[in-house]
This record gives C-alpha cells, sequence and structure tokens, in this order.
C-alpha cells in the first residue's frame, strides 16, 4: 500500500486492486442451488480507506432480489449480529410490486412469519431494530407488531425517531420549575411570551383533518433474544447541558458525554425530486441506521441484515460504519439496482448526502 503522501485517487485503485473482483449471478441458482426466475443475488466488495493506517476496509454485500422469507430461510442459524429494516406498514403506500393492502389478520400473520426466520439467523448477542409507522387510520398498528414478535423476541428498548419538531426558545433560561416563574404576573408572562422564538426542524408529511394532528415521528423498536444484550450507549452521546453533573455523576468518569436517551432527532434531507433523489415511497434515512449500527456497537457486527431492504439506505449505513457483510432482500428490481447504484457511490442519493 502507499504511504501517507499518496493522492486518495491512487490510494482507492490501488486498495481495489487488493480487492476480490466484482461477481454476479445471474440468478440465485448460481449461489444458493435455488433456480427461479424471480431470484437473482449481486455480489460485490466495496472498499474504503482506513486514512489511519491506509488498510483498506472491505464491505462484502449480497443483495438478492427474493422474498425475505424464503431468503431468510437458507441462512445459517445465529450468523447475522445486526438486523435493520422497515416492512411494509399495510397502509395502502404504493410500492412497485408489493400489495400494500391485506387484511389485518393476514398481514399481521405474514409479520409473525418473518420475524420467526429473523429471531432464527440471529445471534444470542444481536440486536433487531424495527422501524415501524402509524397512520391516523390505524394507530395501532406498531404496538399490535410488538405484541405479535412478542413470541419470538424481548422488547429492550422503544426509541422514538423524531422526524420534525417545533421547538420554543425563550429569552429567560429559567428552569421550568422555578417558584418565580411560575409566580410571574400576566403582564410580565405576556412580555415573556413575545420575546418567545419557535423554530422548527425537519420534515414531515402533513395532515389535512380537523380531528388529527400532524404525525412528526415513528418507532424503531430494539428486539434482542434475551433482553440483557449490552450496548455501546456513549457511541451516539451527547455532552451534559449542565457541567456540574460531569463532577457530580461517578459514572462519567470526567467526561463531558451521557447517553442520548430513546428520543433521536433524525430529519430527512432536504430533495428537490423524489423521482430521482429518493424513488421509493418509504425510507428512512441512512443516519438512523447508523445510528442503531453505532448502538449496537459497530466493531462488533460481522454481518447485517435487511430483509426489506428498499433502495438500500440500510447497505449505505453499513458500508459507513465499516460492516464487513450486508446481507438484503428487495421483491423489486427497480429498488435492488437503486441500491447499488447508492453502495457504489457511497452516498445515500445518487445527488445529494
Amino acid at each position: 500500500m502507499p504511504r501517507s503522501s499518496g493522492s486518495r485517487i491512487t490510494l482507492y485503485w490501488q486498495a481495489c486492486r487488493l480487492a476480490q473482483p466484482v461477481e454476479f449471478a445471474a440468478d440465485t441458482a448460481a449461489v444458493t442451488g435455488a433456480a427461479s426466475e424471480r431470484e437473482w443475488a449481486l455480489y460485490f466488495p466495496v472498499v474504503r480507506i482506513n486514512r489511519s493506517r491506509h488498510i483498506p476496509i472491505v464491505t462484502k454485500f449480497d443483495l438478492r432480489r427474493e422474498d425475505c422469507t424464503a431468503g431468510m430461510s437458507r441462512l445459517a442459524d445465529e450468523s447475522v449480529d445486526l438486523v435493520m429494516t422497515s416492512p411494509p406498514y399495510n397502509l395502502g403506500i404504493s410500492y412497485g410490486k408489493y400489495s400494500d393492502r391485506q387484511d389485518r389478520r393476514s398481514y399481521i400473520g405474514w409479520c409473525g412469519e418473518w420475524a420467526r426466520q429473523v429471531r432464527r439467523v440471529l445471534r444470542s448477542s444481536g440486536s433487531f431494530f424495527l422501524n415501524i409507522g402509524a397512520a391516523p387510520s390505524n394507530p395501532m398498528l406498531p404496538h399490535e407488531i410488538v405484541m405479535t414478535l412478542r413470541k419470538f423476541f424481548v422488547l429492550q428498548n422503544t426509541i422514538h425517531w423524531i422526524k420534525s419538531i417545533a421547538i420554543e426558545e425563550r429569552c429567560s433560561r429559567r428552569p421550568a420549575g422555578d417558584v418565580k416563574s411560575r409566580d410571574q404576573s400576566d403582564a410580565k408572562a405576556a412580555s415573556h411570551r413575545e420575546a418567545a422564538t419557535v423554530q422548527s426542524f425537519g420534515h414531515f408529511k402533513p395532515i389535512n383533518s380537523p380531528r388529527f394532528l400532524n404525525d412528526c415521528h415513528e418507532y424503531v423498536f430494539h428486539f434482542t433474544k434475551s433482553g440483557r444484550v449490552e450496548l455501546n450507549r456513549l457511541a451516539l452521546g451527547v455532552p451534559y447541558q449542565d457541567k456540574s453533573n460531569i463532577a457530580r455523576w461517578s459514572h462519567t468518569r470526567g467526561n463531558d458525554l451521557r447517553c442520548r436517551g430513546n428520543t433521536w432527532f433524525v430529519p430527512y434531507e432536504t430533495i428537490q425530486s423524489r423521482e430521482k433523489e429518493r424513488p421509493h415511497p418509504a425510507t428512512f434515512p441512512v443516519q438512523l441506521a447508523e445510528w442503531c449500527i453505532k448502538l449496537h456497537g459497530a466493531s462488533r457486527v460481522e454481518t447485517m441484515l435487511d430483509p426489506f431492504l428498499g433502495i438500500g439506505n440500510s447497505a449505505v449505513a453499513a458500508q459507513r460504519c465499516g460492516v464487513k457483510g450486508f446481507i438484503g432482500f428487495e421483491i423489486d428490481d427497480s429498488y435492488v439496482e437503486e441500491a447499488r447504484q447508492r453502495i457504489v457511490t457511497g452516498r445515500g442519493s445518487r445527488f445529494r448526502k
């Protein structure tokens, strides 16, 4: 490998020559022995440079256009360290080759089928992060899925993915429970309210209804087999607002870093063209998947799985975090091709990001 004086382009191509060549199988018969016109697999390494040591990090991707339940059935028991996925929500979303309108009983039963396979392939030390949203017409859906998955997993954490938030910034920094603040006169309180400013951050799909609020969040349920899997909580750590806490709490060990908690503000990027930049009706940001990987502990993830690959944002996250192996299932060939393009460019979007 070249020394640090080598250019970035030189490093990239010399690293690529050390990696395995790109392999493409026309159908899964070449890989799994299960011939089908509907199935094919794409295997290729992606090389990233560790700039400090100039050692190539190769992520091997196995993307299969195949039903995930059938595909996972051919994976070995306890062969996956981390699963990050978001299945169709059964809300009538217009996907390319999937009907998102099943009767409730069939949909919940189907969730149990793929969840059973996820449990089988997940290691006892692994984590399963499940992103699920709802709609005013179906508000209990995420909780019904959780109840179904209780047969296979322990719900270890519930994360609230905040897509958009409005924050009122006041001139006063007085704590909310301060007695003087509560005893302010009406005139002073009115003056204080006038001094406050409201800022909105993030993006959401507005709901045009006099009955329902705009839905600005989704769930990320963290499942494990035992409920006792240790996490790298400080991988997503944030500094203390009150610095006196650093000395007050012994667990800080003098570090200005605390657990972020279970409310994650991860906004979508602003885009100009959904067709070109996000050609899928229901995706999560790459950053959301990155945070799940880091929370579990990126160094502990040898193999990652996404049963509902979509356009590959979880695969891009695996690439960025240095995961060695990634497996993804998707039934729509156009989505698989988009995922491949995103992986090759190393970005969550072809034009932005």
